[in-house]
């Protein structure tokens, strides 16, 4: 006797969920990946420097930051309550005196206490004021780049962000996260801990040691969602695509579409709906929101 691997798929039409159960299918996968390098070319000089910085974290709860905004971020989890720091930053620039500006103005911020370790990129692309503005002055003759790899306590809360050329992969961490990107992928391996996984363009992936036990979101614009979750997951799953199947390893059941949210507005009533389908797995648990636009969404279960 075999077991019969049974996938959901919901396909949203004009924003209602249809519900079909499909035997031994297997999801189309798309290409998903994202090009977001920068175009540097006319820049003729760089410059290469490793940063190397060693941090303790000793309070029981922990907290890693890093505000990147060009380049990557790779985390390991490991059982030491030190913090291994290595930055490789790259300057591209147009002229001796670009590449002097660069290192001049584009820095390393670093704020270390007992229970946080916060890495920020600060330059020009930065906002400094209080109108609203985005920071960025055009161009400056010079790009950036920063790629951070770290080895952290296994038990820390990662809060992690980039924006272009890069991707964040996570390993073997044990805590809450919120992680985001732009133009790039996310990808987190043998994590545990709830939170918030989201990009623009590019796929996001993540298997996890414990299912979340909290409210948790993952997305992105454009590229697949694939989460892996352990035998016995218990949750309630919204989910919302617009180019893409959504397909399950778990047997769901639907559940009732939210109530339609309205509002007054220069004396007519406006309704607006989330446009999410619901699907609960065994008894129901955390609400665990999945959503992109042009990508397949999976929600595998663990077989090791």
């Amino acid at each position: 006797m075999f077991k019969v691997k049974v996938l959901l798929l919901i396909a949203i039409t004009l924003g209602l969920g249809l519900l079909v159960w499909r035997a031994n299918a297997e999801p189309p996968r798309a290409n998903a990946s994202v090009q977001s390098d920068d175009d540097d070319s006319g820049m003729m000089l760089r410059d290469q420097e490793t940063i190397r910085k060693t941090f303790s974290l000793t309070a029981p709860h922990k907290i890693l930051e890093v505000d990147n905004v060009f380049g990557s971020i790779e985390v390991i989890g490991g059982q030491s309550d030190q913090v291994q720091l290595v930055v490789n930053k790259t300057i591209r620039a147009e002229s001796k005196e670009r590449m002097e500006a660069a290192k001049k103005e584009v820095k390393l911020d670093i704020t270390e206490q007992p229970d946080l370790l916060k890495l920020y990129v600060d330059g020009p692309f930065r906002c400094h004021c209080d109108d609203g503005c985005d920071g960025w002055h055009g161009d400056r003759g010079y790009s950036v780049r920063m790629d951070f790899t770290l080895q952290v306590p296994r038990n820390v809360e990662l809060k992690l962000k980039t924006v272009n050329s890069g991707h964040v992969n996570v390993k073997n961490v044990n805590g809450n996260f919120s992680v985001h990107n732009v133009n790039g992928s996310i990808e987190m391996l043998d994590v545990a801990g709830s939170g918030q996984a989201r990009t623009v363009n590019g796929p996001v992936k993540v298997t996890f040691t414990e299912n979340p036990r909290e409210k948790s979101d993952f997305g992105t614009i454009n590229g697949n969602v694939e989460l892996t979750f352990v035998r016995g997951l218990a949750a309630d799953f919204r989910f919302k695509t617009m180019n893409g199947g959504i397909y399950s390893d778990f047997e769901m059941t639907s559940l009732p579409t939210r109530p339609v949210a309205s509002e007054q507005r220069n004396g007519h009533f406006v309704y607006r709906s989330d446009r999410f389908t619901g699907g609960r797995v065994g008894a129901g648990g955390p609400e665990i929101k999945v959503e992109n636009l042009n990508g397949d969404i999976r929600v595998l279960e663990r077989h090791e």
